[in-house]
């Protein structure tokens, strides 16, 4: 199982997901169940059989938090270098005639490119990795490759 790379905001984002699904959406699943349940017939119940597909999902979810909250390695603020790309950097950047473009790298779990934080695991997050300003970096992305330059590393 690859490394996966939390930010320290990322880290408390996901323990404050798993504790709510933990203590509240488990007691809501609970007592729609049993709602259900008391409605007769469990087996032609739709409302019975969604909490059922509800309560599938969040236990899936659980415990899919709970591996990677034991696993993941977090990136504490001291430790991000500023003069390369990793996991916790700002990185500014350009394409050639386009405009400069700012994004957070971030591990996959924290991924949300319309808040500007993307992936080391996406083809630019990969492509920026370990590289510093003023290198010219080339990307392989789906739709082609391109050239970007790096503007600023925060």
């Amino acid at each position: 199982m690859p490394t996966s790379f939390l930010t320290q905001e990322g880290y408390q984002k996901l323990q404050e997901e798993l504790d709510h699904l933990r203590t509240v959406k488990r007691k809501e699943i609970a007592n729609r169940l049993h709602e259900a349940m008391e409605g007769g017939e469990l087996i032609e119940n739709a409302e019975y059989e969604a909490a059922k597909n509800e309560q599938a999902f969040v236990e899936g979810r659980i415990k899919e938090l709970e591996i990677l909250l034991a696993t993941a390695r977090v990136v504490e603020e001291s430790a991000i270098d500023r003069e390369v790309v990793q996991v916790g950097n700002k990185v500014t950047i350009q394409e050639e005639g386009g405009e400069p473009e700012t994004y957070t790298i971030v591990g996959a779990a924290e991924a949300n490119p319309s808040e500007g934080k993307i992936s080391n695991e996406s083809p630019i997050g990969r492509a920026l990795m370990n590289h510093r300003v003023n290198d010219v970096v080339r990307v392989e992305a789906p739709a082609g490759s391109y050239s970007v330059r790096i503007l600023k590393v925060e």
